[in-house]
Formats: C-alpha cells, structure tokens, sequence
C-alpha cells in the first residue's frame, strides 16, 4: 500500500479500509497543526498507485462495504475526479456502499449542490470536518481559512445533497479564559446544522507548530487542563441537536461518549467526577507527556 507520512483517520473509522488518495494538506497555515509536518507538499496520487492498492485491498479485504479515503482533505479533489476514485473503487471492491474521508470547510465551497448529490450518489458520505471550533476569533487567530457563517453555508449544502457529516471539536482553541465563550458560540452554530458525530479532542501544543512560537512570544496563552474540561462540558451542556458526542483520541486523558440529547446529564456528570478527582497537575503531566497524538 502507498501511505505518505503517518496515516490519520478518526478512531469511528477503525473498521474502514483505508485507500490513499492525497497526501498532505492543501491549507497547511492552521497555527497549531503538526499532523502533516511530515508530508510537507500536497500531493495527489497518480491513478496507477490508486490501482495498485485497490488490487491489494481486494486480496486482504474483498468483502470492504467502507472505504475511508486517507490523507488531510482528500474532498478537496475535484467532483470529477471524486467520482472517477469511486467508480475504480467499486470495480475491485464489489460490496462497496460508502465512502468516507477529511474534509476542510473550504474542499465543499467549489462543489455545488448538483455535484454534490451526484457524489452521494457513488456512496460518498459520512465525512469528517474538522470544523474546530464556532468562534470566529480562534478561527482567525490559527489561519483556518475560514469563519463561522462559512461552515453554516457549506454544511448546509451537505444537508441538501444527503452527504451526512461529522465533527471535530478542538477543546482549548479560543485560549486561556476564552473556552466557555468558545464553546458557547460553537455551540450556536453546531445547533443550526446536524452533524452525526461530534468528535472532542484537546489542543496539544507541540514544539515544532507556530502556535507554540505564538506562546514563546506572549501573544497567545493556552488554557489550563481543567479549563478544557470545563469548556468541553458547556459545550455539551449547549448542545440542542441530536448526535452523538465522543471523546476518543489520545489528546483525551479521559474517554467520554454517549448520545446527545439523552446522554446528557451523564456525560456532564462523567465530567464533574473527573475535574473533582483529578488535579490540573496530574492532567497537565499526561499532556506533557503525550508525545504524539
């Protein structure tokens, strides 16, 4: 198989094949990213490679019914060639129903809504957005590209065309004393659209991002352990919709997930008990410590 650099997909993927089709991230400026450092260039892969792995899926796994798409936005390729990556697809795995991968706010603005039922059509769906965060000023702040009344409009679009979504949520992104504010106005805008999951982790600061010569610089502070907690319960707590929430990557100490709205109180709980039994200490030495996510 050709996988660039290390290979990233949600843990909801984990029983996903996963077929590279990019390599590297077309925005590449969010301030606190390290995940691409490896993959410096975008990088498309050229059809035979495409080929050449899909022959060797349908010798280890022939039976594949979801394919998950690797790189850091592979929906940013073209309708055309989306749909040119499904029809092969499909060739070698017979059984295949759906197609999934990452996704930027800004891969969906070029599509229109005709294109985008022609590739729910060929079983893309289920796509993970790495939205972050509703707050306009952490989205400017990072470099995401972005604001908040651009991710309404162009998840909007999904919901027209049938294309089901899902979310990252970066707990700690608005910044020492701002993470109750942040999770109030992403809140806001999550409550306006109706993504399936809605993924939380935890902004880990490595030494080689831009948001770490940010805080070298004092112009940038991050939020304390129980501050992310904190946040990452009013975020909950604000929630209108109904999806599921779940805390599941590394930069998590603790694992939560439950479905919202009937889940709720016991997520809300789960984070009560671990803020009442758990210094800032103790989870600031498991950030220290998490060498890699």
């Amino acid at each position: 198989m050709h996988f660039t650099g290390t290979v990233w997909r949600p843990p909801y993927e984990a029983w996903s094949a996963l077929l590279q089709v990019t390599a590297g991230c077309t925005h590449g400026k969010c301030k606190f990213c390290t995940l691409y450092n490896d993959v410096p260039r975008f990088r498309m892969s050229p059809v035979s490679e495409i080929e050449e792995d899909l022959r060797e899926l349908y010798r280890y796994a022939p039976d594949s019914t979801r394919l998950f798409l690797v790189g850091a936005n592979p929906f940013v390729l073209s309708t055309e060639k989306l749909k040119e990556i499904a029809r092969i697809s499909k060739q070698y795995l017979q059984r295949l129903t759906s197609i999934g991968c990452f996704a930027r706010v800004t891969d969906i603005a070029p599509k229109t809504i005709s294109e985008l039922k022609e590739l729910r059509v060929l079983g893309y769906n289920r796509i993970t957005i790495g939205v972050e965060t509703g707050d306009d000023s952490a989205l400017d702040f990072m470099d995401k590209g972005y604001c908040a009344a651009d991710i309404i409009e162009q998840c909007r679009k999904l919901d027209c065309a049938g294309i089901e979504y899902n979310f990252f949520y970066l707990t700690g992104i608005s910044g020492f004393g701002r993470g109750k504010d942040g999770a109030e106005k992403t809140a806001e805008v999550f409550n306006r659209l109706a993504p399936k999951i809605v993924g939380a982790s935890m902004l880990t600061v490595y030494p080689d991002s831009a948001l770490y010569e940010d805080i070298l610089l004092g112009s940038w502070k991050e939020e304390s352990e129980t501050e992310k907690l904190a946040e990452m319960r009013a975020l909950i707590e604000r929630l209108e919709i109904r999806t599921h929430f779940a805390a599941l990557g590394a930069s998590n100490m603790f694992m939560l997930r439950g479905d919202l709205p009937s889940d709720k109180e016991k997520l809300i709980a789960d984070i009560d008990n671990i803020m009442r039994n758990y210094s800032e200490e103790e989870m600031r030495g498991y950030r220290i410590n998490l060498k890699h996510l």
